[in-house]
């Protein structure tokens, strides 16, 4: 079986594949300065607590956390006598990466885009919400293109809290209705309902960007952890996958499978 593991900013998201269904699914939180033997364990009780403590035979991972991927590389090795192949931008992807320095772009963006172009061939855009809001732009051809990188949702409501004195922390889901009538609702209606309009309103630009518009209908995927927060409020994304990621890495090792 496939392990395939996403290292994000604020989480890791790990799933495990067994050729035709995904087993068992994990988002863990991410902690930069974790040691190889923490993770180690971590992993180990997953894997056994489901029933898979034998079952990994092969690993693959994508990281944005560069301080992680030696990390990761030793826990796999260690743990499970394994070497994980980490994706890159120099990784046969499928798609082509036609940004101004394609190695400046997360691999998290390059794996999503490969995932939609392979899931759902043709033109796309992914909004990816995690630690950032992300929009990244596939052609009909296979180009990534590039996107939109924006504060996510998280991360604004923390800064929200900490620099307004009256404001706090407020757990992330959609009000009752817009208006507010306490400072609670006010602060969800801003977020959920702000980010909402921020996803129509910047996707209404991309899209008017895109090669492909006039061409042929353009594909919206969702992703992300926070992607549930918004999907229901909006009809612009036509398919919500919050496990995108790991079944990119998965296409991508089933590719480098059949090259060799």
């Amino acid at each position: 079986m496939l392990l395939a593991i996403d290292i994000g900013n604020t989480n890791i998201t790990l799933g495990v594949y067994d050729g035709r269904h995904w087993q068992q699914h994990w988002r863990l939180q991410t902690v930069s300065d974790k040691t190889a033997d923490e993770y180690g364990i971590m992993l180990e009780g997953l894997l056994h607590k489901s029933g898979l403590a034998t079952a990994v035979t092969q690993v693959i991972m994508c990281s944005v956390v560069p301080a992680l991927i030696g990390t990761f590389s030793a826990m796999i090795q260690r743990y499970l006598g394994h070497e994980a192949i980490a994706v890159s931008m120099n990784t046969d992807l499928g798609i082509a990466i036609a940004t101004d320095n394609p190695a400046e772009v997360g691999t998290d963006r390059l794996v999503n885009a490969a995932a939609a172009y392979a899931l759902y061939p043709g033109p796309s855009v992914i909004i990816d919400m995690g630690t950032a809001t992300k929009f990244d732009v596939v052609t009909s051809d296979g180009r990534f293109l590039g996107g939109v990188i924006a504060p996510g949702m998280q991360l604004t409501a923390d800064v929200l809290a900490g620099r307004a004195a009256q404001l706090r922390k407020v757990a992330l889901e959609a009000p009752p209705q817009a208006i507010g009538r306490n400072t609670i609702h006010a602060i969800q209606s801003g977020l959920v309902y702000g980010y909402v309009s921020l996803i129509e309103g910047i996707l209404q630009r991309v899209l008017a960007e895109h090669p492909d518009y006039h061409q042929s209908s353009i594909t919206i995927l969702g992703t992300g952890g926070l992607i549930s927060l918004v999907a229901d409020h909006t009809a612009v994304i036509q398919h919500v996958d919050p496990w995108l990621t790991l079944m990119g890495l998965h296409i991508i090792h089933q590719r480098m499978s059949n090259e060799q």
